[in-house]
């Protein structure tokens, strides 16, 4: 503390016992006051420079930034009073829930579930107010001495809390990393979608792993111990997640590769529809039902897979018609082509066709070929559209399409022996 501060408080009139709190209670006001305009004047700005960081938090960013100012402000100005009087202890409460609520909004913006959230919140305030009043250490001593022994290892409140404050906060970093990471992906140019989304898995694996390394060294875990069970451990995670491990390399490679990206057009057994994600165990695929499909890494990379929209989005539809033997050939043809050049979703080029493939047993066969570019549309309602226009053309200009016929010859009676 400056040395000019402590004889500036020991000269105002009253009570110190009264005085002082009091005196830290508005200046604790003022410096909350302080770090709100502060809040607005910043917050703004720091979702323009960082928005992938204000997406990530979910709309949270300006009582981060409030609570952040506010907390720094009190540090500072928890300096002004002498540790273990009224007003430090003071000035310690006001930090303390500065600190809890910026821990509660920054988690809460990461989705972080309530019931998680609360427990660590209350217990940084309590860290804090217990520090400012100099009574950490007894906290801490009191909470390492309830706890109960299994074989040579003793399990104590303090540890068990510890543990669960530094999941939550690891988990919380993860969760932050990964909108971080995968918001500045998805902004950054020169990656086509299959690039980006598979950079953000590599990243959300690598962020993982070096979380996971990072809470064995913060919570001292000892992993020589388990080196015993690490064979047989292995053994059974090798057999027992054979499949999903298959899965995921299956998921990499296919984004590797961009044989499959979200978007195409695919068929895969009976399953028809576009690719919705590709996810680290299975392929999304929205059929034209709504229904979405998901499908095994692994089976895209054994099964025959139709891509539709691999190298080239357009593709051709075939509608087959028939019209009867007596009609006007020339006259039917560019009736069925001009139906199909009407079509809003057939393609002007490549230009649409038609074709006589086959004479039947009662109808002239004919083939309408088009084009279209937005297969995830389904091609059933290209069909549709084209024969609905087909018929009224044909009505309109006497083209029959005729039904069925069978000639059944029927023997003369031969006469009884």
């Amino acid at each position: 503390m400056p040395p000019g501060l402590i004889p500036l408080l020991a000269r105002l009139p009253g009570d110190p016992d009264i005085v002082q709190p009091l005196v830290a209670l508005a200046l604790a006001i003022l410096l909350y006051a302080t770090a709100w305009g502060l809040a607005r004047l910043a917050a703004p700005r720091l979702r323009r420079r960082l928005p992938p960081l204000g997406d990530a938090l979910a709309g949270h960013v300006r009582s981060i930034t409030r609570h952040g100012f506010a907390a720094a402000l009190l540090a500072i100005g928890l300096a002004v009073f002498p540790t273990g009087s009224l007003g430090h202890l003071v000035m310690g409460i006001v930090l303390g829930g500065a600190v809890a609520l910026l821990a509660t909004h920054v988690l809460r913006g990461l989705a972080i579930p309530r019931w998680a959230v609360v427990p660590l919140a209350i217990l940084l305030f309590i860290l804090i107010v217990s520090g400012s009043g100099g009574g950490i250490a007894p906290v801490g001593d009191m909470l390492d001495r309830i706890g109960l022994t299994l074989g040579k290892r003793r399990i104590t409140l303090l540890g068990l809390l510890s543990i669960a404050a530094t999941c939550v906060a690891l988990f919380a970093a993860v969760r932050l990393a990964n909108r971080v990471v995968g918001r500045s992906i998805q902004q950054a140019d020169g990656f086509d979608p299959t690039q980006k989304l598979l950079a953000q898995k590599l990243a959300a694996i690598a962020v993982v792993v070096a979380a996971f390394f990072i809470g064995v060294d913060l919570l001292g875990i000892d992993l020589t111990a388990f080196a015993v069970f690490s064979g047989a451990l292995g053994l059974a995670i090798g057999f027992g997640l054979q499949k999903t491990f298959g899965n995921l390399i299956a998921g990499i490679i296919l984004l590797m590769d961009r044989s499959i990206k979200p978007g195409d057009v695919i068929v895969v057994g009976d399953s028809f529809g576009w690719v919705n994600k590709i996810g680290v165990r299975a392929v999304s695929v929205i059929t034209r039902d709504g229904k979405e499909h998901l499908i095994p890494n692994e089976n895209l990379m054994t099964q025959e897979v139709e891509n539709w929209s691999y190298s080239d989005r357009n593709v051709r539809i075939r509608i087959p018609v028939g019209i009867a033997f007596d009609s006007d050939l020339k006259l039917a043809q560019r009736l069925m082509l001009q139906a199909a050049q009407e079509s809003p979703r057939v393609l002007r080029n490549p230009k649409p066709n038609v074709w006589l493939t086959a004479f039947g047993e009662s109808r002239v066969e004919h083939e309408i070929l088009v084009w279209i570019s937005d297969p995830e549309s389904g091609v059933g309602s290209v069909k549709s559209d084209v024969l609905g226009r087909v018929w009224q053309l044909f009505r309109d200009h006497g083209v029959a399409i005729p039904y069925p016929q069978r000639v059944i010859h029927r023997a003369p009676d031969q006469p009884r022996p």
